[in-house]
Order: C-alpha cells, then sequence, then structure tokens
C-alpha cells in the first residue's frame, strides 16, 4: 500500500487513503461511476460481476478481504469494477478456501484499490447527491486533486453508456456445470448424454453471471449461451425451447439493437429475464427505462410478490429501472420494491415472457427467489405439453374428417 491515494468525485468532494492493488498515477487514474453495495459478504463475487462494469465499488461494509479470494468463487473470468473503495482492508485472509489476498488479486488484475477511506460519508453522500462519476490514483501534492476531478468530469454520466459489447461473450458455447457442492468443493458437471434429452434454452449473455448458468442447468436446461449482438435469426436457428436475456452493465437505452432481437423473439418460446434482460425485455414489449438516482445495490432488499403478498429478500445491482407511468396494455407488474415502490418483476401473458429486476441466483433470503428458475422451466415443459395436445387434436379431427 502506498501513503497518500484519493478518491476525488465530479462534485469535487475527496476522499483520502491508501492505495492497493494495481496503483495508478494522477496522470492515468481509473476512472468509474462511484456506487455503493449494502452487502455483508460476497465482495469477490460482486468485482467479478460483468454488470459493475465501468464503475467503482464502495463497499459499505466495514472489513473487506477478510476470506480472501479463490478461483471457484468468480462470477465470470476476471475482474469487472474499475476500481474498489472500502474501510477496513484484510490483508491477511484467514479462510480454508482462500488461495490469493485480496490486494493480491487486484494486483494480479491491474485494478486499483483504496482502503481506509470514511465510507459511511461516501455512501451517505453518494445517497444525498447521486452516483457520479469520480477517478483515484496515488496522488504527490494537493494540485493532483484538480485533475483527477477533471478525469472525473470529463466521463460524463452512466446515462447514454453501452458496455454489453465489452463483456458479452465473443462465441456461443455449451454450459453443463451444477451449483457449487460443499462436500467435493467442485461445481459437478451434467453428462452431454442426460443434456441432449433436455429442453434447449439459448442464454443471450449481456454479462452473464456464472451462478445464473448452472441454476438453469439445476432446473433441468441444456444451454447454450450466445452473444448479445446475435440476430433473431441466428438464434431460431438453435431451435430454442426457451430464450433467456441475463443481466449486464451500462444502460439499457442504448441496447437498441438487442431490444428489437428480443422483439421478433417474443412468442416463439418462453422468455425469462433478469436485471438488465428485464429492462430490455420491457423495452421490446413497449416500455422505457430510466435512471435511479443512485441505484440498488446490496443483499437485503424487500421485494412483494404482488399474486399472493409473499415479501422476498433479495439480492440487487442495478441504476436503472422500468418506467411505472406507461406500461404498455398486457404488461403486468408481479413484484414491487417495497423500499421505493419501483418495478422489480412484470409478465406477458400472450407474450409468454416475465423478468425481475433483481437477482434471485443471489440467494440472499437464502432461497426466496430460486422459484422462478422452476417456474421458468415449468412454462416451457407447458408450453410443449400444450403444443403436444394441439397436434394430437389435429390429428383427430383429421381422423374424424377422413372417417
Amino acid at each position: 500500500m502506498t501513503d497518500r491515494s484519493v478518491l476525488v468525485l465530479a462534485d469535487g468532494k475527496a476522499f483520502e487513503g491508501k492505495g492497493f492493488g494495481a496503483l495508478r498515477s494522477a496522470e492515468n487514474p481509473l476512472v468509474g461511476e462511484v456506487v455503493f453495495n449494502t452487502s455483508m459478504y460476497g465482495y469477490q463475487e460482486i468485482i467479478t460481476d460483468p454488470s459493475y462494469a465501468g464503475q467503482i465499488m464502495c463497499f459499505s461494509y466495514p472489513h473487506i478481504g477478510n476470506v480472501g479470494c479463490n478461483a471457484l468463487d468468480n462470477e465470470s473470468d476476471k475482474i469487472h469494477v474499475e476500481g474498489l473503495v472500502c474501510r477496513n482492508l484484510t490483508e491477511i485472509p484467514s479462510n480454508f478456501r482462500s488461495e490469493i489476498s485480496l490486494p493480491d488479486f487486484l494486483k494480479e488484475q491491474g485494478v486499483m484499490g483504496l482502503s481506509g477511506v470514511d465510507t459511511r460519508e461516501l455512501v451517505l453522500h453518494i445517497r444525498d447527491n447521486g452516483s457520479q462519476m469520480g477517478a483515484i490514483s496515488t496522488i504527490t501534492s494537493d494540485d493532483q486533486i484538480e485533475l483527477l476531478r477533471a478525469a472525473a468530469l470529463a466521463a460524463g454520466s452512466m446515462a447514454g453508456k453501452e458496455y454489453v459489447s465489452s463483456v458479452t461473450v465473443k462465441q456461443s458455447y455449451q454450459w453443463s456445470q451444477l451449483p457449487w457442492s460443499p462436500e467435493s468443493n467442485s461445481y459437478p458437471e451434467v453428462s452431454k448424454a442426460e443434456l441432449s434429452s433436455r429442453p434447449h434454452c439459448v442464454v443471450i449473455d449481456c454479462g452473464i453471471k456464472r451462478n445464473i448458468l448452472r441454476l438453469l442447468t439445476l432446473s433441468g436446461f441444456r444451454l447454450t449461451v450466445v452473444p448479445a449482438l446475435s440476430s433473431a435469426l441466428e438464434i431460431k436457428q438453435l431451435k430454442p425451447d426457451a430464450v433467456f436475456i441475463s443481466n449486464g452493465p451500462g444502460d439499457p437505452a442504448t441496447l437498441s439493437q438487442l431490444v428489437t432481437t428480443v422483439r421478433e423473439l417474443i412468442g416463439l418460446a418462453p422468455i425469462f429475464g433478469i436485471c438488465l434482460g428485464h429492462q430490455v425485455l420491457a423495452q421490446a414489449l413497449g416500455a422505457t427505462t430510466y435512471k435511479l438516482k443512485f441505484g440498488h445495490r446490496g443483499c437485503n432488499h424487500p421485494i412483494q410478490n404482488m399474486k399472493d403478498g409473499k415479501v422476498e429478500i433479495a439480492t440487487h445491482n442495478h441504476g436503472f429501472a422500468v418506467t411505472k407511468e406507461n406500461l404498455p396494455d398486457g404488461v403486468e407488474i408481479t413484484h414491487m420494491n417495497l423500499n421505493d415502490q419501483t418495478i422489480a418483476g412484470i409478465a406477458s401473458t400472450e407474450a409468454m415472457a416475465f423478468s425481475v429486476q433483481y437477482h434471485p441466483e443471489g440467494s440472499s433470503g437464502p432461497h426466496d427467489s430460486l422459484y422462478l428458475f422452476d417456474q421458468f422451466y415449468k412454462s416451457v415443459v407447458s408450453q410443449g405439453a400444450a403444443a403436444v395436445t394441439a397436434q394430437q387434436l389435429q390429428s383427430t379431427l383429421v381422423g374424424e374428417k377422413n372417417a
């Protein structure tokens, strides 16, 4: 760590601390939207979540790094946050699964962190003034603080920024892993023979977390993951029994090509979207999105299921939301965020599509929202059964006519 490093927000507010990881100079600072997460655990899953691309993550929980990091807990193949801010950093982890310390993990990945910051003050500032761009670097004099503010100002806003193309997979691939097994400390895999008999779900990767893929597999699907910019024709050629739209980073209003693709897929098969996928589906159905003041990021948000009144404790990570006031006909609100009454889920029975704004795979409840994966699978099975019944009826009618 170095003696003096600083985070400077676009509004000029500065927070000093000690730099760690891959240090940056004031002439080459890291820049991103400064946001906060209220989770008390899961820092490794958070920083490797592609949905955080373009953002500097401030953890409100004061102790970060206690359990170190390991390859099994990564949600993608690398760290996606631009930078990390915390109060107390643990440099020597204590956990039997730890393979590397958090500072070394950041350094290995070329990411800078800032510790010793009054994160309570930073979180309150963001809450009161809204998420905004910030810049982090080491400094040798107070004069360099203005350099950092200028860099933050020049970055503009997260509104209008598109990151999906930078995090989506480049080529399609198959997935076979199941959720982590504590007995073996590994991810069991489904055999190719078993997968071949399963309903086929095409996953549109906007920056997907690996645990979503594992839970889709656990629910009973055979998965093909495709790039976010795949055309509707390319997806139709895969003959999907279901389509899943993943989480991802950036402003959903910038994804007009993806929205058009999803619109062309509506009615082809049941569709399920999570987080950014929820916002994309909503736009495809005719709704709009808007930027929240400081977003929802944490694992303790209360979500009410509007059908049965039950409340789920859910994990969130989003800075945009679906506009409530102009929902098109045929789209119903299925879930509401009880903190601020924003839309947390929608459904269109006619389109065989539904989505949620939160992350059921985050398991913060811990299992309050896992039913959504089973609901998705059952919708595919029921749709298949309905198709078989229709074919049988048609065959019967033809037979009677011929007789």
